[in-house]
């Protein structure tokens, strides 16, 4: 190789080097500093994306529950701190952790089965921390919090209705597909529903804690979401779908608790995970409607 021909090569190799140090990684740049509030700075984007790392925990199962609640709370604080809006659902989700959740949790004989009860929880909070710790990574983010996430950055739209798009990702999808991932069956019933009628209960926590940092009114989309209250009102707007219907008829966290376990008949799984995305949909709608004719 002659003089000039290696002279050439250092010179595009040292270009490449100093580019790879110069610009930012792909993931890196996808990750939003600001939603709707004031910006983030690189280390606290960087201790998001650690704390919502839960690949680590240890411990048994409570204690690595114990563990991912102070790590969600640590989020929550961040995010709120600069009311920023992707902590519209996280908000109300550490609210009910602290003050219902937990208490029940720790209580030796609050559940038939304890171990079932710390782990439904542990698996339902860790879908939501996988993802924020995708939305602050520049990884992938799922498609039901990918909806929550760029309703978030919509700084004109209600936050309430965003709020309530992540409780709807939370429940009627994640707490679905936990169910299934640790393999509930129907004498886990009792402490599945013990432990969701504390999240309904605590409603009010959610509504205040909301409205004081981001002054959303949450409470008729929550109540709708929950009762079905003002269903009536979509009837005319052709929005009132089956799968609402039967939410409404049978209350949510019975339909959730039914696909949890269809999910895990191979032969139902995929119509089950079908309707879940339908309902999941369907309700998104509704909050649409509901939140553009400020009816609810």
């Amino acid at each position: 190789m002659g003089n000039s021909a290696r002279i050439g090569l250092i010179v595009a190799m040292t270009a490449a080097v100093l580019t790879c140090f110069a610009m930012p990684s792909a993931g890196a740049a996808q990750v939003a500093p600001a939603v709707c509030g004031t910006p983030l700075s690189d280390e606290e984007i960087t201790t998001i994306g650690e704390l919502s790392d839960i690949s680590d925990l240890t411990g048994d199962t409570l204690r690595r529950l114990e563990t991912a609640v102070r790590n969600n709370h640590r989020i929550t604080e961040i995010l709120v701190a600069h009311r920023d809006r992707r902590g519209l659902f996280g908000i109300g989700l550490d609210g009910v952790e602290q003050v219902a959740v937990m208490p029940l949790q720790e209580d030796p004989t609050a559940f038939q089965d304890r171990e079932y009860a710390h782990r439904i929880s542990l698996e339902l909070l860790s879908r939501y921390l996988n993802n924020v710790h995708a939305e602050f990574t520049g990884g992938t983010v799922e498609w039901h919090w990918a909806r929550y996430f760029a309703q978030a950055e919509r700084c004109e739209l209600s936050g309430a209705r965003v709020a309530m798009t992540g409780y709807n990702a939370h429940l009627a999808v994640d707490l679905a597909y936990s169910i299934a991932a640790i393999g509930t069956r129907p004498e886990n019933a009792p402490d599945y529903f013990k432990i969701v009628a504390a999240i309904a209960g605590a409603g009010d926590v959610i509504i205040d804690r909301t409205g004081e940092v981001y002054h959303a009114d949450l409470g008729p989309l929550w109540r709708f979401y929950f009762v079905g209250e003002g269903l009536d009102l979509l009837v005319g707007r052709g929005v009132a779908t089956k799968p609402l219907l039967v939410l409404a008829d049978l209350g949510a966290n019975v339909v959730i608790f039914g696909n949890g376990l269809a999910l895990q008949d191979p032969a139902l799984r995929d119509p089950t995970a079908l309707e879940i995305h339908t309902l999941s949909d369907a309700a998104d709608i509704a909050f649409e409607v509901l939140a553009d004719i400020h009816a609810l």
